[in-house]
């Protein structure tokens, strides 16, 4: 049964009503259970979930509304600010599509955060958490042969996030919610090449597979090293392909010439 999303606030007590409501609100966020964009149930539920008045609600959330936490959109609700914004600018990212070393840079960064995310969460996860982490990985494995690109990055995407959010780091939870957005453009996500490069895309997904394991079994160290080899095995396939790719442009150029003369 589906719980309502109002259930994920607790009752509060008398004194320092609004700032208690206000605080406990800002610890969501700063958590990443509260993430960009969601929208807070109504006042109604807020004060039901809470036992407080709805005037002690709304006087909390002028609050988080004046601190920039949240924006109140009337005849819409009250939804949680953009507080990350986009990792890169739009010039930063098309540079990045230029020059392959940035590009190694950027992975090389992922490996080292997933890497760590991936021995802490296999320390921490709960067991909501784990939860979380099967039904990624099944959306995964659902996805693995479908042509919708969109969904199967979307899984993707969803079951990294998944790992780093069991890591429960705040700052990791929100730096990589934003390299993940990343991912949704062609300079940092390619999954059609990646899956081309054993014919079914298995090896991409039994790495995710063993991430996985190792994070619900509890083994840190199994869950760093299955992160990185991931991150590894991507780089390193960029990177044939890449040589690959000027080679081609080589051979055709060469073939241009010699048809001139």
């Amino acid at each position: 049964m589906k719980q309502s999303a109002s259930a994920a606030f607790d009752r509060v007590g008398n004194e320092g009503i609004a700032h208690t409501i206000a605080h406990q609100i800002e610890e969501m966020i700063v958590t990443g259970a509260l993430r960009e964009g969601t929208r807070l149930p109504p006042e109604r539920e807020l004060a039901a979930s809470m036992g407080v008045s709805r005037p002690k609600v709304r006087e909390a959330l002028k609050q988080l509304e004046d601190d920039g936490l949240i924006h109140i959109r009337h005849g819409e609700g009250t939804f949680v600010a953009d507080l990350i914004g986009a990792a890169m600018s739009p010039a930063l990212v098309s540079l990045y599509s230029k020059h392959q070393t940035a590009f190694r840079d950027y992975l090389e960064f992922r490996r080292e955060q997933e890497s760590f995310a991936a021995a802490l969460a296999a320390e921490r996860a709960t067991a909501e958490d784990k939860e979380t982490i099967r039904e990624a990985i099944a959306t995964l494995e659902a996805t693995q042969s479908s042509i919708d690109r969109a969904a199967s990055m979307e899984a993707d995407v969803h079951f990294h996030q998944a790992i780093v959010d069991a890591s429960h780091n705040s700052l990791m939870v929100h730096t990589m919610r934003s390299i993940y957005a990343l991912m949704r453009s062609h300079v940092f996500y390619n999954r059609d090449f990646l899956r081309s490069i054993d014919g079914t895309g298995e090896a991409l997904l039994d790495q995710h597979r063993a991430i996985a394991e190792a994070v619900l079994e509890g083994k840190p160290e199994a869950a760093a090293d299955a992160a990185a080899e991931h991150i590894e095995y991507v780089a390193e396939s960029f990177a044939v392909h890449a040589l690959r790719r000027r080679r081609e442009i080589v051979a055709q150029r060469r073939r241009q010439l010699l048809g001139l003369n």
